[in-house]
């Protein structure tokens, strides 16, 4: 059996876990479930009624990000009264429903059902990211699918390749338009849509100019089967890896600490760096760093660029840029902003940078013998690291970028299971961070550690009328579509507002004048639930994940990024040669219509 949990990742996307003593404790609706007594909440749905008493319904096109659209009809009940079998996502339970999961009728439609997807569905396992998590495998052995009973129908359909980041495969799309919810319902780019009826209906990007994928991947993150899928870069690295004249240097994102180990039967939120760490050296690699260090550098830079243009008062609001797929929607889509960017590059694209330079000078490596690999949360980074504005003396900051889900993906691939690997630390020299960089991995993050980074550096300066040790600014945490307060700053009041998820970003745009300080993340709850996190995201997952990042940050023993000593020699080895510091620091972006 090729998973490592008993049921795959969809059918866990009903609808978030609700804690039982609350749900008991309000007005109830009885009903039978196969025979037997149950109880659940009103407005509940047969499937989620279900699994609070404890039975998985199987489905494929239900997320509780979307409305139910009942394409799949593989999560089919019998109803009695009813003469249709009827789909449970979308069905609401009534007093005195008499509800049946297993009959005879619901056993012949399901599994007819599962082999006529699978007939849309070419397989492609041995390649395939998710194929150790993918729910169709996963049913064609709990119910004996003959999944070749039919012929495959879209063996010729088009594969859609969107830079080097996303892709679209038509041939093992399922037709459950996730995808094309997530990019227009979730992230309102409306890029992708439903082309022709029936047999011949297929998802593809839209044919009208001035459309543009900004590969956030949030298509990938919804799809149930792959067919939407990061364009994946571990042979490259198993290349790498494989070849001894290579350099092999890993850095893992603030955020995959806290999700993949959900890959791995581990509770949603568990810290497990240390265990990444050392999984990733048993992978072959020769060094492991922790990009929250290049958090701690993004956000010293940033705090004084931010510092800067609030005493020069020019270019304001001053928007953050370690969002690729916020960039991408700039460049695209308001290149008028391109100057409100911060000039400051992102955390991995900076410890990439530093590693090629100062570390390499300090370990007497050539640069060009390194290779950068980039564990990320996020699709869109791909892309972020080939693109020419960010070369280094003519190399890339970052050679590779590896989803959470890859990473998962060569973890099981080579037997490694995370649950009994040791802990083990990353390389020191470029390991140390503080609180405020662990803070990077959820929405409100960088706005948060630049701002605890201002105020400290305005203390320091002595410019600040009333000096205070503000650490926390619980104004701009949370899930909100759309944060906004007036804070504090070394005596002086700064209007700020974080954005979580681009589908908000409209409310902002209309009102930057009410603002001095904007952060966008174009995925909802910003890198905790990026396009390249294990599946499924939803909200209730989404608020573990970053509970997590917010306990992280507590029990640290610095929490502002200008306390990380290793990072200000870094950064002071950098100001030696200017062009040099100029070149790994910052990038100007250009408008791409």
């Amino acid at each position: 059996m090729p998973y490592l949990s008993g049921e795959p990742p969809f059918l866990n996307s009903s609808g978030p876990d609700q804690n039982i003593k609350k749900f008991m404790a309000k007005k109830e609706i009885h009903f039978k479930l196969n025979g037997q007594a149950a109880a659940c909440a009103p407005g509940d749905t047969i499937m989620q009624a279900a699994k609070k008493n404890g039975l998985s319904i199987p489905g494929l096109c239900g997320h509780p990000d979307f409305p139910a659209k009942t394409n799949c009809r593989v999560c089919v009940v019998e109803i009695k009264g009813r003469p249709k079998l009827e789909p449970s996502c979308a069905i609401l339970v009534e007093e005195g429903m008499e509800i049946t999961t297993d009959s005879a009728r619901v056993r012949q439609e399901r599994n007819l059902n599962l082999e006529l997807i699978f007939a849309e569905h070419i397989e492609k396992c041995p390649t395939c990211v998710w194929r150790f998590e993918c729910p169709l495998l996963f049913y064609a052995e709990k119910y004996k699918i003959k999944i070749n009973r039919f012929s495959d129908r879209k063996g010729q359909r088009q594969k859609y390749s969107f830079a080097n980041a996303v892709e679209l495969d038509g041939s093992q799309c399922i037709d459950c338009r996730n995808c094309v919810d997530a990019c227009s319902l979730l992230q309102k780019i409306d890029y992708l849509e439903v082309s022709g009826k029936g047999v011949n209906q297929e998802i593809k990007p839209v044919a009208r100019s001035g459309a543009y994928c900004i590969l956030c991947g949030q298509c990938a993150l919804h799809c149930p089967v792959s067919a939407a899928q990061e364009q994946s870069e571990w042979p490259l690295v198993e290349r790498d890896l494989a070849d001894p004249d290579k350099i092999m240097v890993a850095q893992i994102a603030p955020s995959v600490r806290v999700t993949v180990g959900e890959d791995f039967d581990l509770p949603y939120g568990r810290n497990v760096a240390e265990k990444i760490i050392s999984g990733l050296r048993r992978l072959g690699f020769k060094y492991v760093f922790d990009v929250n260090f290049g958090a701690d550098i993004t956000t010293i830079v940033e705090a004084e660029e931010l510092l800067d243009r609030l005493a020069a008062k020019k270019n304001l609001p001053m928007f953050t840029s370690c969002c690729p797929g916020w960039v991408n929607y700039v460049e695209f889509y308001e290149p008028r902003l391109i100057p409100n960017l911060t000039t400051v590059r992102s955390p991995h694209i900076h410890s990439g940078g530093i590693i090629k330079t100062y570390w390499a000078r300090r370990m007497n490596i050539k640069p060009e013998n390194i290779v950068v690999v980039s564990v990320m949360p996020c699709t869109a980074k791909k892309y972020e690291a080939k693109r020419p504005e960010l070369r280094i003396k003519d190399l890339a900051p970052v050679d590779h970028v590896l989803t959470a889900r890859e990473l998962s993906f060569l973890f099981k691939k080579n037997d490694l299971d995370l649950k009994t690997l040791p802990k083990d630390q990353p390389d020191a020299l470029l390991g140390d961070y503080s609180g405020g960089a662990a803070l990077f991995g959820g929405s409100g993050g960088v706005m948060e550690s630049a701002l605890r980074a201002a105020a400290f550096s305005l203390c320091q300066k002595g410019q600040a009328k009333i000096c205070r040790t503000r650490i926390d600014f619980e104004e701009v945490r949370g899930l909100s579509g759309v944060k906004s307060a007036t804070v504090e700053l070394g005596g002086h009041r700064l209007r700020v507002g974080v954005v979580n998820g681009i589908g908000n970003i409209r409310a902002v745009l209309d009102h930057l004048a009410d603002f001095d300080y904007l952060e966008v993340m174009a995925c909802p709850g910003g890198c905790i639930g990026g396009g390249g996190q294990p599946i499924p995201t939803t909200p209730e997952i989404r608020r573990k994940r970053i509970e997590a990042i917010l306990k992280i940050d507590q029990g640290a023993k610095i929490r502002r990024s200008n306390e990380n000593q290793n990072a200000i020699l870094a950064l002071d080895w950098l100001k030696e040669n200017k062009n040099l510091y100029n070149q790994i620091i910052f990038t100007k972006l250009v408008s791409r219509i």
